[in-house]
C-alpha cells in the first residue's frame, strides 16, 4: 500500500508568524557560521587593504583619529553586521518559504527551504556579484561610490524579480512542456536576460596602481565564502525547523516503528 504525502501550506496568522520566528532563529545560527567565515578568511584581505591605504599609495589621511578602532569593527563591528543581517535576511526567506511551499512542484518543507536559499544565494547575491564584485578598503574612486551603489542594488532587485518571473513562467510551461524541458528552458532565459544586462549596465575599474591583486581577489573570495555559508546553513537549519513544525508525525513515525514488537 502507497501513502501518498501532500505538502502541508501554512495558513493563518498563527502559521506564518510561527515560520517567521522560525527563519530568523535559523538566520542567526547561519550568521554564526558566516561570521566564523567572515572572521577567519575576511579579516587579513582587509587588514592588508587598510596597510595598503595607510602607505599613501591611494589618497592621503588627515591624521584625524578613527571614531571607530580597527579591533572594534573586525569584532564586535563585524559580529553586529552579520547576526542583524542574518536575522534580517532569514525573516525575509521565511516569508518567502510561505508564499512558495507547495507551489512549486511536490517539494516538502526540507528541499523547498533549500531552494528558497539556493535561489537568494544566486539572484540575490552571486548575480549582482559577477558584475559589481565587493571592493576592500583601498578600492574605488569615492567620486562615483554613489552611481556604484545605485546600480547594485538596481542589479540586485532586478535579478530578484527575474527569479520571481522565472518561477512563474517555468510553472507554467511544465504543464505544456514538462519539467525538465521547463526547467531547462527558464535557466537558459534567466542566463540570457542577465548577459544583455551584464553587457548593457556601466562597469568599473578602479583598482589603485600597485594594489595587490592577490589581496583584491581574496576579498572578493572571502565575500563569497560568506554568503555561501549563510544560506547553506540557513537552508539546512529552516528546512529542519520547518519540517519539524508542519509534519511532526513524520519525525517521530520511525522511532515508533522500531517500538513496535515483531509477530
Amino acid at each position: 500500500m502507497t501513502t501518498h504525502h501532500h505538502t502541508p501550506v501554512p495558513t493563518g496568522p498563527a502559521a506564518v508568524r510561527a515560520l517567521l520566528v522560525r527563519g530568523m532563529l535559523a538566520g542567526l545560527i547561519a550568521g554564526v557560521f558566516a561570521l566564523a567565515v567572515a572572521y577567519f578568511l575576511g579579516e587579513g584581505p582587509v587588514d592588508a587593504a587598510i596597510a595598503f591605504e595607510e602607505a599613501g599609495a591611494h589618497g592621503h589621511h588627515d591624521g584625524g583619529e578613527e571614531l571607530v578602532s580597527r579591533a572594534v569593527q573586525s569584532t564586535a563591528g563585524l559580529a553586529t553586521g552579520v547576526l542583524v543581517y542574518g536575522v534580517a535576511v532569514g525573516g525575509i526567506a521565511a516569508l518567502v518559504l510561505c508564499a512558495a511551499l507547495g507551489r512549486i512542484g511536490g517539494f516538502g518543507p526540507r528541499a523547498t527551504a533549500l531552494l528558497v536559499a539556493g535561489g537568494a544565494l544566486v539572484s540575490g547575491y552571486l548575480v549582482p556579484y559577477l558584475k559589481y564584485p565587493p571592493n576592500p578598503p583601498a578600492v574605488g574612486d569615492p567620486d562615483t561610490i554613489g552611481q556604484r551603489t545605485t546600480l547594485y542594488f538596481l542589479m540586485v532587485l532586478a535579478s530578484v524579480l527575474l527569479t520571481v518571473a522565472a518561477v512563474i513562467v517555468g510553472r507554467r510551461l511544465a504543464v505544456r512542456w514538462g519539467n525538465w524541458n521547463a526547467t531547462v528552458a527558464v535557466v537558459a532565459g534567466f542566463v540570457l536576460v542577465t548577459a544583455v544586462g551584464y553587457a548593457f549596465l556601466p562597469s568599473f575599474d578602479e583598482v589603485p596602481k600597485g594594489f595587490p591583486a592577490a589581496v583584491l581577489w581574496e576579498f572578493r573570495l572571502a565575500t563569497l565564502a560568506v554568503q555561501t555559508a549563510l544560506w547553506a546553513v540557513f537552508g539546512l537549519v529552516f528546512g529542519h525547523l520547518t519540517e519539524r513544525l508542519l509534519t511532526p508525525g513524520r519525525a517521530s513515525a520511525p522511532a515508533r516503528a522500531e517500538a513496535v514488537p515483531a509477530h
